[in-house]
């Protein structure tokens, strides 16, 4: 499949742009009021996941669920065949020893995985996660640095960036829980948008390489040719590793289901910023330089 020339994916890239910082606005306002909906792994408490021989209801769970001395709620979600609990509390020998002798009764043949984490835990499993992912980036914009310009990796981190905060925004504006298993998804969403915009960016400097670019129109032209060369290797790559991502969020199971979500989110995203974002960015960069390339006198 082939594209027209003509096809203008810099003039294009206007309306994702608007759309983005819309959605990143909306994201802060979000973030500022009500934060992310940390899962226990980044706060105290107790995470107790039973599987069960059969389905229970709401009713029969609550007298299991009284009687523990806690001065707070705890969060409940029923699936098929599994109960998942979390406590804003660190669960005592005693209470954990007493929730799963009450459950016990309801189904003698139920499991229990208990996960404690206190407050030290959860402030350092935090702070590692915002590490990892500044790390990682770092090491993208010194890689980029090297490999091709500054331009172009300040327009790849810029993508990153959004990428995944699209995701953040996503998980804090429709509430839902972060775990450990979504920074793993960031990450990952992170390392496939600069594969997928290394290769525009390389087919880029290899068209630079062969034409003589001495207008910002011929610059644009430059880049839009580029993108349609490579587009649908970008389009067939983001629709196999979709169709991976969308079918664990279908089928796998409930300790995946953040990370498959987040992942599927990410690629939605990741699709378009490589395309619209990064690349017309980088010509946006390239213009600024300090010998700009000339407009074109027929179109100023």
């Amino acid at each position: 499949m082939r594209f027209k020339k003509e096809l203008d994916f810099v003039h294009l890239s206007k309306f994702f742009y608007i759309f983005s910082i819309v959605l990143t606005i909306l994201g802060l306002v979000f973030l500022g009021f009500l934060g992310l909906n940390y899962s226990v792994d980044f706060k105290a408490g107790s995470n107790v996941d039973v599987a069960l021989s059969k389905t229970i209801t709401q009713e029969e769970l609550n007298p299991a669920l009284s009687g523990l001395g806690l001065s707070h709620e705890p969060s409940i979600t029923i699936g098929e065949k599994r109960v998942n609990i979390r406590y804003d509390e660190v669960l005592k020998e005693e209470q954990s020893e007493q929730l799963q002798a009450a459950i016990s009764k309801i189904d003698d043949k139920a499991s229990f995985e208990i996960n404690t984490v206190d407050t030290e835990m959860a402030k350092e499993l935090a702070r590692n996660a915002i590490y990892s992912v500044l790390i990682s980036c770092l090491g993208i914009i010194i890689y980029v640095s090297i490999r091709f310009e500054w331009r172009f990796a300040l327009a790849a981190i810029v993508a990153l960036a959004h990428d995944a905060f699209m995701v953040v925004a996503i998980f804090s504006i429709f509430r839902l829980e972060v775990d450990l298993t979504f920074i793993v998804a960031v990450l990952t969403i992170i390392g496939y948008s600069i594969n997928d915009t290394i290769v525009i960016f390389d087919r880029i400097r290899e068209n630079l390489r062969f034409g003589k670019q001495k207008t910002y129109e011929d610059l644009k032209g430059l880049v839009n040719k580029s993108v349609s060369q490579t587009l649908m290797r970008s389009l067939y790559t983001a629709f196999t590793v979709f169709i991976a991502a969308f079918f664990l969020l279908i089928l796998g199971g409930e300790s995946i289901k953040m990370f498959s979500l987040a992942m599927v989110i990410g690629l939605l995203f990741g699709a378009y910023s490589s395309i619209f974002i990064a690349s017309p960015l980088w010509l946006l960069l390239k213009k600024r330089q300090k010998t700009p390339v000339k407009n074109n006198p027929a179109k100023a």
